[in-house]
């Protein structure tokens, strides 16, 4: 049962962009949504659990919220350029690189032999499947060039994107700002950032009321990570979490009809196993 609860929010986190597609409505209308979703849900959270919330948790929640939006809505466009089942393999290889290395240089992590060697090769694992990941069909050289081009420009934005994910992660985590405390004051972060992000596009129609479902998702996910950690412990929670991979790459191939050959297929597969083996030995580096 514990470890049913620990795999939950891999399930509602991995299939956020499937929802968000399926919906409908550009990036900007799509992260705004969410973002009014996750903030409905997390009042409902707040008047259940009433955590404490002094002006450092709530200055720290904020900014860590604005900067998921950031995250978010960048990983957003980048799927309007070249997919999901691009994207996020790259999206969550990035994320996981990104915030390791932060780990070992600022919060020294990997402090012994054992814990080197996996990361190390984690960190290995996980180029290696980016790459696999993102193959591009040979076929049609006017056709791979324009897809190339693509290609590089979300690579730009997901590097943006993981700047937001980075900062959203690591700041709650420098000032000691974690679990029900946080939920509030991220999700007011989350929309500010939400409309900080977007007003400039007018997002504001029928596609942010429909995009809510996939907020009130991603909530739910992270009340479910709260959950499990105490249960199975952080490291385990970690690595499960990033399951979610395997729903919206594969989401996004089977469910949104997404056009693979079967050279990209193989490289998509052993590269979703990469980057996952690679979430795992990297939660046992940080135990």
């Amino acid at each position: 049962m514990d470890i049913f609860l620990a795999i939950l929010p891999a399930i509602f986190w991995g299939s956020i962009v499937l929802f968000n597609v399926k919906l409908g409505g550009g990036p900007y209308s799509q992260v705004l949504g969410t973002t009014i979703g996750a903030l409905i849900f997390s009042i409902g959270v707040y008047f259940f659990v009433q955590p404490d919330l002094s002006p450092r948790i709530f200055a720290v929640g904020i900014i860590s919220g604005v900067f998921w939006a950031l995250g978010q809505v960048n990983q957003l466009k980048s799927i309007k350029l070249i997919g999901v089942s691009k994207t996020m393999p790259i999206s969550t290889g990035l994320q996981l690189v990104s915030t390791s290395l932060f780990g070992v240089l600022v919060f020294r992590e990997w402090a012994t032999t054992v814990s080197i060697v996996l990361g190390v090769l984690a960190l290995i694992f996980i180029i290696v499947g980016v790459v696999l990941t993102s193959l591009e069909d040979r076929r049609g050289k006017d056709n791979h060039e324009e897809k190339n081009g693509d290609m590089k420009k979300g690579i730009v934005i997901l590097l943006i994107s993981t700047l937001g994910y980075l900062v959203y992660v690591v700041v709650a985590r420098f000032f000691h700002v974690s679990g029900w405390a946080a939920l509030f004051p991220q999700a007011i972060g989350m929309v500010a950032g939400g409309l900080l992000f977007t007003f400039r596009h007018h997002p504001f129609n029928f596609y942010v009321i429909k995009n809510i479902i996939p907020g009130l998702v991603w909530a739910a996910g992270n009340l479910f990570l709260f959950i499990s950690q105490p249960r199975v412990g952080v490291a385990t929670s970690f690595s499960l979490s990033q399951m979610g991979i395997i729903i919206s790459t594969l989401g996004g191939i089977i469910i949104l009809g997404e056009k693979k050959t079967k050279r990209q297929m193989v490289g998509i597969v052993i590269g979703i196993i990469l980057i996952v083996i690679a979430g795992v030995m990297l939660g046992i580096a940080k135990a």
